[in-house]
């Protein structure tokens, strides 16, 4: 996750008598207005970036009031100089870099509510933040103990705990503790970002998202691309049912039925990496997962960090600045409550950047830190554009950057290389166990990214309300990722606040995008560095692909990177890949050699492609719930 901050501040603009001057001499103030603005953008930048920081790393209540207070200073700034801006005859300027600058500067954002109302808006998210990140439940082996968060007890649990009443107990448990208290939160905070939306001049807050795809069309071309992906997720799936059907016995898991959550190690579902130990396809070879390495060899979260930014400068991308080491939280302070949720911060001074990260001693927090120090790297790379270009061609681009690293970072024989594994041994029964464990991460991954803001999309769009929220959650989960819940469920339920981006207003259809293009960066970068040649039968697979030391792979990525929002993400796609569209092509290319052998595996075992639907119920109220679930058991006593 990336934390940016984006603020306008007021200039003095031409009123309309003077728009009629000359193109020179209005291309002329332009310039004037913008160089201006530039250094005083990037010092409330900066200023509201420290304030969220203190508040995001020590949840206190004095820390919030300064965070909310800096902020609602700064939307002062904003709005008069968002009228002023759209005053400013722009679109008549031929120079389309500074066109484009006014393009970025004419939306205002959330800040074009009336104060109270963006004063109401920063708080409601702030209190969400605060329930989610403070969020505590109690053990179930020992009720009075009542201090598990979900980092790190919780996640660590569903790595371990093969109990199915222990998983469903912290999944519903946590439900309960997070977003069962929100849903009423959520539904004003839906009225308020469609209000600043139409402020905007977007028809709803789900067209606000969308702008920066630049795109016609957007949510059709999303589409596309999964039923491109739907066929290998299909399989993955089936396989991982009849696994997971193995484990825990017909009982538990159907063999025609969408999935229950909780038994897939992940609090989402939206990773499935951690049941990879009893559900691997060839479990006498050694399974590319190097956490029990990482442990006896001592790593810290710093050593994880170091090792991640020694990828980066082996192919000439920027090393950390010391400030980096100085600032960042790398590890959970026990002194205090902070928002575990891993994220890069930018603090627009050209100097200081920082990650925060509940680290833990796992191969999943090593490609963590690869993500997040790509945010970094993209940081460092754009520095130097105007301050309202210091962002991503789009925010898909900055999610890809650090997993495209994660992608050569992964490699058995990298994780070789670096001294954590044994053996690189590339034969088609080690490849198959290294796609497989790619592919629980990365390919069930797509599915539930899509529903995630397609649901929010549809509520922005009013074709979700608060009568359906979590019912219609449950139909997207299960139509797209073919998931059900472990219990029935109701709307006095609120299962979508269990997520943070969710409830932290942060778009998620960029992490769909970046799953995908990163595969099409990945490919690009190998060719360039001559590890891959799609023309040659002989040439290494493109899932053995290491970049790593490879200066020419580097060069190519750190072109992309230095045009930050410059220019439109189109053109920033060619630089790297020559082509200008997203496509599926790397991804599948990628995973070919699973997809083949899940399909033999699944003809082999006659599984059933694809999911009945499911049996778990969702009806409008908890009462009515208990009705339901007394007459269900009276039927079976009969």
């Amino acid at each position: 996750l990336l934390v940016a901050v984006f603020v306008t501040l007021a200039w003095a603009v031409p009123t309309p008598q003077d728009t009629s001057e000359s193109s020179e001499n209005l291309l002329k103030k332009a310039r004037e207005f913008l160089d201006r603005v530039d250094k005083q953008y990037a010092e409330w930048n900066n200023k509201q970036t420290v304030a969220q920081w203190e508040y995001a790393s020590n949840l206190t209540s004095n820390n919030l009031a300064n965070k909310l207070n800096v902020s609602s200073e700064a939307a002062r700034f904003r709005k008069p100089t968002w009228e002023e801006v759209n005053q400013f005859p722009w679109r008549d300027i031929n120079d389309e870099s500074i066109k484009r600058q006014f393009s970025k500067l004419s939306v205002l954002g959330s800040a074009a509510l009336p104060e109270d109302l963006y004063q109401e808006y920063e708080k409601i998210i702030s209190d969400m933040e605060n329930i989610y990140s403070t969020a505590k439940i109690c053990d179930y082996k020992n009720q009075s103990k009542c201090d598990l968060a979900l980092e790190p007890e919780l996640t660590e649990l569903q790595m371990k705990s093969h109990d199915p009443e222990e998983l469903k107990y912290i999944w519903v448990q946590w439900r309960k503790a997070t977003g069962e208290k929100m849903k009423s939160l959520f539904t004003r905070y839906v009225e308020l970002s469609n209000m600043a939306a139409t402020l905007n001049n977007f028809t709803d807050n789900a067209a606000y998202w969308m702008k920066d795809y630049e795109t016609d069309e957007f949510p059709e071309q999303i589409d596309t691309l999964w039923q491109q992906l739907k066929p290998l997720y299909l399989q993955l799936h089936a396989y991982v049912r009849r696994e997971l059907r193995k484990k825990y016995g017909e009982n538990v898991v159907s063999k025609d039925g969408p999935i229950p959550a909780h038994l897939l190690g992940n609090m989402w579902a939206q990773s499935w990496s951690n049941i990879a130990d009893f559900s691997i396809p060839y479990p006498g070879k050694q399974l590319p997962d190097v956490t029990d390495a990482m442990i006896k060899q001592g790593y810290n979260a710093t050593t994880i960090f170091r090792t991640a930014e020694d990828f980066f400068t082996s192919i000439n991308l920027t090393a950390m600045p010391d400030l980096f080491w100085e600032r960042s939280i790398l590890e959970k302070l026990k002194d205090r409550d902070m928002i575990c949720h891993a994220s890069a911060w930018d603090f627009y001074d050209s100097k200081d950047f920082r990650i925060k990260q509940c680290s833990r001693v796992n191969m999943e927090d090593l490609l963590t830190a690869h993500h997040e120090m790509g945010h970094i790297e993209y940081y460092l790379q754009y520095k130097n554009q105007p301050t309202v270009f210091k962002e991503g061609a789009n925010p898909g681009f900055h999610e890809a950057v650090g997993d495209v690293i994660a992608l050569s970072a992964s490699t058995p024989s990298h994780l070789k290389a670096i001294n954590l594994l044994d053996n690189d041994s590339n034969d088609i029964e080690a490849s198959i166990n290294h796609l497989y464990l790619k592919g629980l991460d990365k390919i069930a991954f797509l599915p539930f990214a899509y529903m995630m803001d397609k649901w929010r999309w549809m509520v922005f769009q009013g074709e979700v309300t608060p009568d359906n929220y979590n019912c219609n959650w449950w139909d997207l989960a299960e139509t797209f990722q073919g998931i059900e819940p472990p219990v029935d469920r109701s709307e006095d339920d609120f299962d979508p606040g269990a997520k943070y981006h969710i409830i932290a207003d942060v778009e998620y259809i960029r992490y769909y995008i970046s799953f995908i293009i990163q595969f099409q960066f990945h490919k690009a970068l190998c060719i360039e560095a001559k590890q891959y040649d799609p023309h040659n039968l002989n040439s290494k697979p493109l899932h053995q692909c290491d970049i790593y030391n490879n200066k020419a792979a580097g060069n190519l990525l750190k072109s992309m990177l230095e045009l930050g929002s410059s220019k439109p993400w189109q053109d920033s796609m060619e630089k790297i890949t020559g082509q200008r569209n997203m496509n599926s092509a790397g991804l599948l290319e990628y995973f070919k050699p699973l997809m083949d052998w899940l399909t033999e595996e699944n003809k082999k075992t006659n599984e059933y492609i694809g999911w009945n639907p499911r049996a778990r119920q969702c009806v409008q109220t908890r009462s009515e719930l208990e009705t339901v679930e007394t007459t269900e058991t009276d039927e079976a006593n009969e």
